[in-house]
């Protein structure tokens, strides 16, 4: 039995990747689709306020923007229905208020829907303690289309987290080294930001040593390994108990 799903902000560009890619999947169905803007040739129901929906489904995936989260949430809870949450550049208000929500219904929220890089999040576990250690610089740097608002991404920021992690939380992170004057600190990440053109979206983590480099590197050529992923996930939460999910469960 395919996995019904709401769609919010359906005439978004990865709303219509994900709508486009449900239409083959025959697991998988957009029973509605959440949005302000207008839109045309979709195949379900559009509806420009999530509250107006009633109609009976098995999971969100929200590919829309930060302002509307609180109310996605409060229609997921109300609803009992889980959430597929792909938005990023939400608030530390708003993600408090998400983690909250996941004590009553499933929530799985990644920055980066990616099998692939969600793959390299394992690595980067396993490695980054290695080269640390070995007195390895880190830096990131990413790429993405020239309407994408928020900086960095939040996939940057997730890579960054994963390392982090694997390092007991012991490096800063710096966005802007401008009006520096000074060495390179051994404790911290550089996180740099590239806008232009339709770059789908480019990660590379570059672990800088004495005399050698490791770069371990992602490159999206279509948005679509971002909607295979959302559509994966809602297979995957459909039915799951409340709690806080991500990729990592559903590529396990």
């Amino acid at each position: 039995m395919s996995v019904k799903i709401i769609l919010n902000g359906c005439f978004g560009r990865m709303g219509q990747v994900v709508s486009s890619l449900a239409e083959k999947d025959g697991d998988a169905e957009i029973v509605a689709g959440i949005d302000k803007v207008k839109g045309s040739g979709n195949s379900f129901p559009v509806f420009k306020d999530i509250g107006e929906c009633e109609i009976p489904a098995d999971v969100i995936i929200d590919f829309s923007l930060p302002e509307g989260n609180e109310r996605l949430m409060d229609y997921a809870l109300k609803h009992s229905l889980p959430v597929v949450l792909c938005t990023t550049g939400l608030s530390d208000g708003q993600i408090e208020g998400v983690k909250k929500a996941a004590e009553k219904i499933a929530v799985l929220r990644s920055a980066n829907m990616s099998v692939g890089v969600n793959t390299l999040m394992k690595v980067l576990k396993d490695i980054a303690p290695v080269l640390s250690e070995a007195g390895f610089d880190i830096e990131i740097v990413e790429k993405h289309h020239r309407e994408k608002k928020d900086a960095p991404s939040g996939t940057a920021l997730a890579l960054a987290d994963c390392i982090n992690s694997a390092l007991n939380e012991d490096l800063s992170y710096v966005y802007d080294r401008s009006g520096r004057s000074e060495r390179r600190p051994s404790k911290e990440i550089g996180i740099s930001a590239v806008r232009g053109g339709t770059i789908p979206g480019d990660h590379d983590i570059i672990f800088a040593g004495e005399d050698e480099t490791v770069t371990i590197s992602h490159r999206a050529y279509s948005r679509r390994i971002f909607g295979n992923g959302a559509i994966a996930a809602a297979k995957f939460l459909k039915g799951k108990a409340a709690g806080m999910y991500s990729m990592a469960d559903v590529i396990s």
